[in-house]
């Protein structure tokens, strides 16, 4: 199935595409995807190395022509985001992305494509193996872990790199010329917990909420697509309310950066309960469908009989913990003023782990102003306090400002409108790109970010459209062509 996506066109950026997907790249495992680019480079005898984060830098002379234009940074980050279907059986850490072809795009078989970021990885590869494309001197820089901390990002010390202009390849919409982002913020709440007997003669059962949509939690938090946790938690709150219902476990949700898709937990309740319990859940079921109708089609709440958990939570605790979940905000918290349709700070509740006397509640906090991702951040940090559960804060990153005047802006605006015949969307968005936190050890460095549609972005139904990825080649390629002189 790889070998169809790497006879695509432009054949040598699916190539690397390709060959960079069957390396396992999980975000803080990336030793084998910083050995593959080392290896790139030197093979192409350029200038490689690695910083003492981690992050691969390979820089390449100027074509004939174009020794005297500004040195440009090339930048895309190594990992990806690991997620699966519940039903596919995959191993990230040591199997290669399962591709295939169907129709104007690429997917991946149950799994995560890995096309955010590794198209941009790939770009920038063709880039350098190229012999035919005229281009100024090239610095490219992979950096490590952007999806779990940017801490590559944050690694980066300033004087590596020497270029003025920065392309980040990480946009996933071919229309937009990217200049800002929101920054962010891991917000954890855990604690241990005291477990007690369950009551005697219950009988237990397994809740299941899954076929959610998912997504990126930046990018698709203004679609209002459902949250796994919330839904359970909503649904647990009643039937402990009404049916007495005694908690085991619930494990929702995964990575901060996905939107949860699925939640388990297992319950105990006493006989007399069951059909009650059944009912409620399945009046809930038809609900949660009729709210999320349009966002979350495959949306689905299963229950069923399973062997009866001995050890449940305590009840004044269980009482606390589904009150605190359920007033933890998620989703947007405010829209930017004067720039429509663009988030200003949000919430993701990203996992609810409850089990064996465990305790780990995960969100990630964004906001393009930082005075109010870290008032979101307290907001949620006076709700663990109310359980007792300890507040961690950290991976704290900035936002990138618009600098809508930017001579690359401007250029690339124009170069835009006389290839396509139409005007970019120039915008910020609610993801974190790279190019706030690279900018405060490069100030003054001119920074745009680009790429070709890819949607799904964070769960298995990540695809990229293959027309687009060609349009974003041309485009670049005319853009290298036309960099300033120094």
């Amino acid at each position: 199935m790889n070998q169809a996506v790497s006879l695509l066109e432009p054949k040598p950026l699916w190539h690397y595409f390709s060959e960079l997907n069957a390396v396992p790249r999980p975000s803080k495992k990336e030793e084998r995807v910083i050995q593959f680019m080392l290896d790139f480079g030197k093979s192409l005898n350029l200038e490689s190395f690695k910083d003492e984060v981690g992050n691969v830098i390979i820089k390449k002379p100027a074509t004939a022509g174009m020794e005297n234009r500004e040195t440009v940074v090339m930048q895309s980050h190594l990992d990806m985001v690991h997620q699966k279907n519940a039903d596919t059986q995959f191993d990230f850490n040591t199997q290669g992305i399962d591709m295939f072809v169907d129709g104007d795009w690429v997917k991946a078989k149950g799994t995560t494509l890995g096309a955010d970021n590794g198209i941009g990885v790939a770009t920038i590869m063709a880039i350098l193996a190229s012999k035919d494309i005229p281009h100024p001197a090239i610095e490219a820089l992979f950096t490590i872990d952007e999806e779990t901390g940017m801490t590559g990002a944050l690694g980066l010390k300033g004087g590596l790199l020497s270029g003025n202009i920065l392309l980040n390849l990480d946009t996933e919409d071919d229309h937009e010329l990217t200049i800002g982002c929101a920054g962010g913020i891991d917000v954890s709440g855990s604690n241990t917990y005291t477990e007690v007997p369950v009551v005697k003669n219950s009988i237990g059962l397994c809740i299941k909420i899954s076929g959610l949509t998912g997504g990126h939690s930046g990018m698709d938090i203004i679609l209002g697509r459902a949250n796994a946790n919330k839904l359970m938690n909503r649904l647990l709150l009643k039937l402990a309310q009404e049916h007495c219902v005694q908690i085991a476990s619930i494990d929702g949700g995964g990575l901060r950066n996905a939107i949860p898709r699925e939640s388990v937990s297992h319950i105990a309740a006493t006989p007399g309960e069951i059909q009650k319990i059944h009912q409620t859940i399945q009046s809930y079921l038809e609900t949660y469908k009729q709210e999320y109708r349009l966002t979350d089609p495959q949306l689905q709440v299963s229950v069923e009989e399973v062997a009866c958990p001995n050890m449940v939570l305590d009840l004044h605790f269980q009482t606390n913990l589904l009150q605190v979940i359920q007033v933890i905000p998620n989703g947007i918290f405010r829209m930017t003023p004067g720039i429509a349709g663009l988030v200003q700070t949000s919430n993701n509740l990203a996992r609810v782990l409850v089990k064996n006397g465990q305790v780990n509640i995960q969100c990630l906090t964004r906001s393009s102003v930082d005075s109010e991702k870290f008032e979101l951040a307290s907001v949620i940090q006076s709700a663990f306090d109310l359980l007792g559960v300890q507040t961690e804060l950290k991976g704290s990153y900035p936002g990138w400002t618009p600098l809508p005047d930017a001579p690359i802006v401007k250029l690339m605006t124009q170069i835009y409108q006389e290839v396509f015949q139409s005007l970019p969307l120039v915008n910020a968005c609610h993801a974190g790109l790279e190019c706030g936190i690279l900018g405060t050890n490069y100030p003054g460095m001119q920074m745009i970010s680009f790429g070709p549609n890819i949607t799904g972005a964070h769960s298995p139904d990540e695809k990229v459209q293959i027309s687009s990825v060609q349009k974003f080649w041309k485009y670049l390629l005319k853009t290298l062509e036309q960099i300033p002189l120094q």
